[in-house]
């Protein structure tokens, strides 16, 4: 099994910064690519930014120049920056990885709890 856990949400004004955190444990034999997605309550979840092992990187392009997705393969770690958060970038915030729990194993991608993100004055 594996488990990921999610932190660094909450409450942020207009123009503020977060920095969200998952960090994965459990069975894991080789990660592949890590990412966040979003979701608003009646919308279906989108894709933030996903970054591969060879470190590329995707953004959507709503976040595009505001937002940085990295990883620390030592700690299993995704992180996402968020800087100069809009009302807009409120939403549900899901780590995503595709990993292999074993040699043996194909790929298999795994989710987070989420955390929620809110951007109000």
């Amino acid at each position: 099994q594996v488990q990921l856990v999610e932190s660094g949400g909450g409450l942020v004004q207009p123009g503020g910064s977060l920095r969200l955190s998952c960090a994965a444990s459990g069975s894991i034999f080789s990660l592949h690519a890590m990412a966040w997605y979003r979701q608003v309550p009646g919308k279906e979840r989108e894709l933030v930014a996903r970054i591969r092992r060879d470190t590329t990187t995707d953004y959507a392009d709503s976040v595009k120049g505001r937002f940085t997705i990295s990883r620390d393969n030592s700690k299993n770690t995704v992180y996402l920056q968020m800087n100069s958060l809009k009302r807009e970038d409120t939403a549900v915030y899901y780590c995503n990885v595709d990993l292999q729990t074993s040699a043996r194993r194909g790929r298999s991608e795994w989710w987070g709890q989420g955390t929620q993100v809110t951007v109000s004055s």
